[in-house]
């Protein structure tokens, strides 16, 4: 993750950035070389929070097919000598996925630069599974020489040749070039190498075996997490002591959650929250609170607090809710997901201080979000606007979509019409089930969705739920 510069929510650029309707509305009515040059700086700078769940790629390649625009730019940034230095997919992956629904719209000089960058680039792996999805097995027979010329042929190219073979995520090309004449043996060879190492790895099991006390877990989970701290060892303690556990062990429990190593009091939290005792809420609260607490351990207090299901944690919760704090923070997503109408309060309150404080792009907002449209609280639809209009997160914008869809009259005739046209398939699915098809753009939008062979299969169905043979206006 990273954080990119954002220009304000009002410009066709920052309309752009955040993928939202109203950036390809805006842009299709600015002059064109305008509305290119926003484009463009978008496509070669990505702008998404976490471009690994954010959706771009489909909604810049329709805004290039509304543009007409070309692959200069495109061609020049893949191949600019900073690819040379620099292989993290971040630089090149945005504009790699655009060049691949480009591709499968029926854009040739979209499918030849994908070959020559998966023969040349730096981030080849990406460029090879947007070809997988969208090439024939002619074009993909022909990058074979290029693509294995890049490991030589000794035992450390021959082993990295394994790794990159068994953890190809489209492994089309791969056993298209397994039945070539040439460079099959050396791919079979490969592939046969990567499945004998995960046998290996699966005979030689480091973690919990039968017979292990709640004493030789935790230890485990101690030892494992200060040689690998970033290995995640107390989830997988906590899964181990709910099978080895039993109420005679209780008291060690307890003692490890209230006062042990890092790692072992997380994955003790995380139990005896799992388990419902009537102690660990007073252990969670005490975890999160204390000054000298770690990280680890507060972070898996909240997290084994936010798993809880029990009445004892609702009414803990409404306690905790008004606290200008972390425990405050998840004590009101609780109410959020799982809260009644007379929690309603609590969650405004929640939600508007959380806007406030740390603006329209905190983590907190999301469950906020989705518990204000699940309660129906439709004095947040102000605050629920003002997030829709300035988060950079296109997956918290379509949080805020839903809740208005739930919260907020105007919805229909307003920015549903615009989420037609949003970077998150989610968004439009909420849009094809609300807009008012009044407005003559909604119409031809719902229609274009529909016939689109790459638009998500609940977006289509949501649209052909509102066209029939008696539908007015289709």
């Amino acid at each position: 993750m990273f954080d990119p510069d954002i220009a304000p929510s009002g410009t066709l650029l920052g309309l752009l950035q955040r993928g939202r309707g109203d950036g390809t509305l805006h842009a299709l009515a600015a002059p064109r070389a305008e509305a290119l040059a926003a484009l463009h700086h978008c496509v070669l700078r990505d702008p998404r929070r976490d471009w690994q769940v954010e959706n771009r790629s489909l909604y810049y390649a329709r805004l290039c097919l509304d543009l007409d625009a070309g692959l200069d730019e495109i061609e020049q940034h893949l191949f600019h000598p900073d690819d040379l230095v620099d292989d993290d997919e971040e630089r090149t992956g945005l504009a790699l996925s655009v060049l691949g629904h480009l591709a499968a719209y029926g854009r040739s000089d979209a499918l030849r630069l994908l070959r020559r960058y998966a023969a040349a680039g730096s981030n080849w792996e990406w460029a090879l599974d947007e070809l997988a999805l969208r090439d024939d097995d002619t074009g993909l027979r022909g990058l074979a020489p290029a693509i294995l010329a890049r490991f030589p042929r000794t035992p450390d190219g021959d082993a990295e040749l394994a790794a990159v073979v068994r953890g190809a995520y489209e492994p089309r090309p791969w056993r298209l070039w397994a039945d070539d004449p040439d460079h099959g043996p050396r791919v079979r060879a490969a592939a046969e190498r990567g499945a004998f190492d995960r046998w290996q790895r699966q005979l030689r099991p480091s973690g919990p075996r039968p017979g292990w006390s709640v004493h030789d877990v935790l230890l485990w989970a101690q030892r494992e997490h200060d040689l690998k701290p970033d290995a995640r060892r107390p989830d997988a303690a906590a899964r181990c002591l709910a099978a080895v556990a039993g109420p005679e062990d209780r008291p060690e429990l307890l003692a490890a959650a209230a006062s042990a190593p890092d790692a072992a009091r997380a994955a003790a939290l995380r139990h005896l929250a799992e388990i419902g005792d009537p102690e660990v809420l007073d252990l969670i609260e005490a975890a999160v609170t204390e000054p000298d607490a770690s990280q680890l351990v507060s972070q898996a207090a909240l997290s084994a607090f936010e798993r809880m299901r029990s009445i004892a944690a609702l009414d803990r919760a409404r306690i905790w809710a008004h606290r200008p704090d972390a425990l405050g923070d998840a004590a009101a997503a609780m109410l959020s997901c799982r809260g009644g109408q007379y929690d309603t309060p609590l969650v405004l309150a929640a939600l508007r201080r959380t806007v406030r404080a740390e603006g329209p792009d905190a983590q907190t907002l999301w469950t906020l979000v989705d518990g204000a449209g699940r309660l129906t609280i439709s004095c947040a639809a102000p605050v629920l606007r003002h997030i829709y209009r300035e988060t950079a997160s296109s997956h918290l914008r379509g949080r805020a979509a839903r809740a208005l869809a739930a919260t907020d009259p105007s919805f229909a005739a307003g920015f549903a019409v615009e989420c037609l046209w949003d970077c998150e398939e989610s968004t439009r699915e909420v849009a094809a089930r609300h807009a008012a098809t009044a407005d003559a753009r909604v119409v031809e939008q719902l229609r274009r969705l529909a016939a689109d062979p790459a638009e998500e299969a609940e977006v289509q169905t949501a649209v052909r739920s509102r066209i029939g043979p008696e539908t007015p206006g289709f």
